[in-house]
């Protein structure tokens, strides 16, 4: 009796008879009984740390709705500290209206949103009975997914708004020619504003695809060599022909007449792509009598720079942060009547970013816009590069 009440982790007295076998079997029965418990702890620590580790948010509540445990992400997201608020009334510790009623309710068949502590993000939360009277509260940080939904949807807006506006044009005119009798000059006139339309919306439907390329196919191989000076020289063609004679363009790089282009690891349909859509703004968006530049470069670092310069009107600095926006128009009027569709920047910084680089805009209103695109040093070689470390070799031999 002595060993049972107070010496239970040691061994059991080694009598002989009855009372020694009994002792015996009563400590074996203790260690299958501790064994048996300390198997049970490991599989609810092992079930905790699953739990944990969720990237979604997980409570425990009691019959009273006293927080028995939470993980870390549930913390967060209710604002709770998940050591200190146990067993505390959760509608305590959270306070948010809707949460409340929606736990006091007690009608679980839909998952409710509400701001995340701080109103940071948003916060969707459904619970589960369970057990004896318990809950199950689930949550999920669905800033992201709603982000991505508000954008889809102002996406389709947009996209819709753009289409329609050109279709309405076609459509009064086309009624027009059925019903209205015209002159010669006026219908020269109607047809040219019906095919600006039409091109208008070819673009538009030409970038969209563009764009769902872009996002939908795999990253351009870093194994395939595409010529800078090759691009620039096709870039500065398409230039001349929109710009009409207006302005100076030039277009080029800087290796000596003995040496070969340097080039850019990736996709030539695509960084045409980029290139082009640059020029064709500076080109649009600078007055007659101006400059465009297109410069390529390679750093002391082995980054290679392309940079599109122009001297036209310049951007307000509040607009650089959005200009990559899909149909963000610094002046909307102003962009439709050049042609622009909205989208250009947009295809820019999806095609440099897929060759690992970014897209550096600096612009002033009334100094011109200068847009680089940088690509890493693991996808540029060539002539440029070989001079700019033949030249720091010769400087640092001199040095020494």
């Amino acid at each position: 009796m002595h060993w049972l009440q107070y010496q239970r982790g040691e061994a059991s007295p080694r009598g002989v008879g009855f009372w020694g076998e009994v002792g015996h079997r009563v400590e074996r029965s203790l260690r299958t009984l501790e064994r048996q418990v300390a198997n049970e702890q490991t599989r609810l620590e092992q079930f905790l740390s699953a739990i944990e580790a969720s990237p979604n948010g997980v409570m425990l509540l009691d019959a009273n709705d006293q927080i028995e445990w939470c993980n870390s992400v549930a913390a967060d997201q209710f604002g709770l500290d998940p050591l200190r608020d146990r067993m505390q009334p959760v509608t305590n510790l959270v306070r948010e209206p809707a949460f409340v009623s929606y736990l006091q309710a007690g009608a679980f068949e839909e998952a409710i949103t509400f701001p995340g502590p701080g109103l940071r993000g948003t916060v969707s939360v459904l619970i589960r009975r369970y057990g004896e009277s318990m809950k199950l509260v689930l949550s999920q940080d669905i800033t992201e997914r709603e982000r991505s939904d508000s954008m889809r949807r102002s996406f389709v807006a947009n996209v819709s708004h753009e289409i329609r506006t050109p279709l309405t044009v076609l459509s009064g005119f086309i009624e027009t020619m059925a019903s209205v009798q015209l002159t010669e000059a006026e219908r020269l006139r109607v047809n040219e504003l019906m095919a600006q339309q039409t091109r208008r919306m070819q673009l538009l439907v030409g970038d969209l695809l563009t764009l769902a390329q872009l996002e939908g196919s795999p990253r351009p191989p870093a194994d395939r060599w595409v010529s800078v000076q090759q691009v620039l020289l096709q870039v500065r063609v398409a230039a001349e022909a929109l710009s009409a004679g207006r302005h100076v363009i030039v277009c080029g790089e800087t290796p000596g007449a003995d040496e070969p282009s340097d080039s850019i690891a990736g996709s030539e349909h695509e960084l045409h792509s980029a290139v082009s859509n640059l020029v064709s703004n500076a080109v649009r968006y600078t007055p007659a009598g101006g400059s465009v530049k297109v410069l390529w470069s390679i750093r002391g670092d082995g980054t290679g720079e392309l940079d599109v310069r122009d001297t036209g009107f310049g951007i307000a600095a509040e607009h650089l942060l959005r200009l990559t926006e899909r149909f963000y128009r610094v002046d909307g009027s102003r962009s439709r009547d050049t042609g622009g569709t909205g989208l250009g920047l947009s295809i820019v910084k999806h095609v440099v970013q897929r060759h690992g680089g970014e897209l550096e805009i600096r612009s002033e209103p009334g100094s011109g816009s200068s847009f680089k695109l940088l690509f890493p040093a693991s996808r540029v070689r060539g002539a440029s590069r070989v001079s700019q470390l033949r030249d720091l070799a010769h400087a640092d031999a001199g040095h020494r």
